[in-house]
């Protein structure tokens, strides 16, 4: 697929590092300028999606989470979220609304947030090899 540019970081799975990736995210869509609403829902949706893998995919370690952002046609940023944690053994209902295993002070409604939020929401997931979120969202061009 052709793209006009992209960027790919990987970083650990420190909590510190859900806020930079959803920043670097945020810089890196403001070339395709999108409304601070736009930009917001890009924010959350990366947001929840490195934050469960801090949470779920490393649970008792550090791991590793690769980003990557590409610009293709028709103005739509395109992310991927990689981890190669613990894997999501039903991924089914770990799409339900309201579901964690995160424990009390977990809403689960990261996945639910992240397809309202993105034009478009895949994920694919793996026991003990990790999980992939690839999220898309088209940015109106202004008139």
């Amino acid at each position: 697929m052709k793209f006009d540019n992209y960027m790919i970081l990987e970083f650990p799975s420190k909590s510190a590092n859900e806020a930079f990736a959803r920043s670097a995210v945020a810089c890196f869509a403001a070339q395709m300028d999108p409304t601070l609403d736009e930009l917001g829902d890009i924010r959350t949706a990366v947001s929840e999606a490195v934050t469960n893998c801090i949470v779920h995919a490393y649970p008792n370690s550090m791991g590793t989470i690769t980003l990557r952002c590409r610009i293709l046609k028709d103005n739509v940023l395109d992310i991927v979220i990689k981890d190669k944690g613990v894997g999501i053994p039903d991924l089914e209902l770990a799409r339900r609304p309201a579901y964690t295993t995160g424990g009390a002070d977990r809403s689960g409604m990261g996945f639910t947030i992240m397809e309202s939020f993105m034009t478009s929401l895949e994920v694919s997931s793996e026991l003990g090899k990790g999980t992939t979120v690839h999220m898309r969202r088209r940015i109106r061009q202004r008139q």
